[in-house]
């Protein structure tokens, strides 16, 4: 299978071209996507979760409170290497599976962590969807209701803009409208097409 992985800072607007390519009928496997599902109500992640923090860190629908367990893992590092160790096999395994069982001309392997986790070696191209780190901010603080200082971190702690740019074999900048993104999407869709074919 030919995977293409697509990447990005948060607030980048990888959703947005992931998005677009599904609409070419592309099959996009998301890595934030399969990291809610492995911590799922009734998952051993979650239950494992659950004995290390208490019930604080549930929702009252029993799900996992994504942005309480943020809280803890951004301050302690300690508590970040743990959830990861936990996680990061579960994760590696149901993506394995989804890339596996994609039959879309190509695959879209969509992760923020693609450039600093490793991920990589899975892709045979990156596509990086880049905007300037005050937009970034801009965007994130106004989507997700974020103070500052906590997109500041979750900034900090993923692959810089030069990092990124870097190994990236495309680039997208993100830094126009949505009908802009999907036109380059829709450009690089066609060039993906013949690179898949060729593979194949």
């Amino acid at each position: 299978m030919f995977v293409i992985g697509l990447t990005g800072g948060i607030g980048s607007g990888k959703s947005a071209a992931s998005r677009r390519f599904e609409q070419h009928g592309i099959v996009a496997v998301d890595a934030d996507v399969i990291s809610r599902q492995v911590v799922e109500p009734g998952s051993e992640a979650l239950t494992a979760i659950q004995a290390r923090h208490g019930d604080s860190i549930l929702l009252s629908d029993g799900g996992l409170d994504r942005a309480a367990l943020r809280q803890k893992i951004f301050s302690s590092p300690e508590e970040k290497a743990w959830l990861e160790g936990l996680l990061h096999p579960l994760i590696a395994d149901e993506t394995l599976r989804q890339l596996e069982a994609a039959t879309s001309p190509y695959v879209l392997f969509v992760s923020p962590l693609l450039v600093e986790s490793g991920q990589k070696v899975l892709c045979h191209r990156l596509l990086v969807i880049d905007v300037p780190e005050s937009l970034q901010l801009e965007r994130t603080m106004a989507r997700d209701n974020n103070p500052r200082d906590q997109v500041e971190r979750i900034m900090a702690s993923q692959a810089s803009r030069e990092q990124r740019l870097a190994v990236a074999d495309d680039v997208i900048c993100n830094d126009r409208d949505l009908d802009f993104l999907e036109g380059e999407v829709d450009r690089l869709h066609t060039e993906y097409l013949k690179l898949a074919a060729e593979h194949a």
